[in-house]
């Protein structure tokens, strides 16, 4: 008999990852998770609704650790020196991941899909992919024109077997993310069905933005 081949994801065999190691540069260099939101820290949000759906989270931050730390998760900083961008989080992540399946969100963005992590598990498993990435409506350029479908690389499910891949990638110098995912069978996964929230991957990259989202 050939072995069983799976054909889902548990959310126990994903760890989420949570991306809090930039350095706010279009916020004046203020930690951006540790803003407020709505009466908590921006990336506290981020961590409650990882927690619903993966099996552990963990957060990549570089700077007031012991407040991340507060959260009641592991905190790792980058391996990579001088803020190497979101590619420098991935390697963090997947080199600390205990589990099959590594997921990505940023800290910026409080109101991603509560069922992010199952719709990116079914299209991984669906198209034999090693990375599913988001892709979601933006507002298109032209008033009155339909939303455009963008990737949203900051957001994927990655096999965590993708490690030695992206240490080779970042030690000959890599440091862009869609670069990398091109190597490798990527996915995207529109977010775009009725019922879908219009605003759920809009992310806050000014304290007006920010403000601008507490007030929806």
């Amino acid at each position: 008999m050939t072995p069983k081949t799976q054909d889902s994801i548990s959310p126990s065999e994903i760890t989420g990852l949570l991306l809090a190691g930039g350095r706010g540069s279009r916020m004046g260099g203020i930690d951006k998770g540790l803003q407020n939101f709505n009466g908590s820290p921006l990336a506290m949000h981020a961590v409650l609704r990882l927690g619903m759906q993966v099996g552990e989270v963990m957060i990549n931050a570089n700077r007031n650790l012991a407040a991340y730390e507060s959260f009641g998760v592991p905190v790792w900083p980058d391996s990579l020196a001088d803020y190497a961008g979101p590619l420098a989080g991935f390697l963090t992540g997947l080199e600390r991941c205990e589990t099959p399946y590594l997921l990505t969100v940023p800290c910026d963005t409080p109101l991603f899909p509560l069922d992010l992590a199952s719709r990116l598990a079914e299209a991984l498993m669906a198209n034999d992919a090693e990375i599913a990435m988001v892709s979601a409506p933006e507002a298109a350029a032209e008033p009155g024109a339909a939303p455009v479908l963008r990737p949203q690389p900051v957001f994927c499910l990655l096999r965590t077997t993708l490690l030695e891949s992206l240490v080779n990638f970042t030690q000959s110098g890599g440091r862009k993310i869609d670069a990398w995912t091109a190597q490798h069978r990527t996915v995207l996964v529109p977010f775009d069905r009725p019922g879908d929230a219009s605003d759920a991957f809009f992310n806050a990259n000014t304290l007006a933005e920010l403000h601008a989202l507490e007030n929806r």
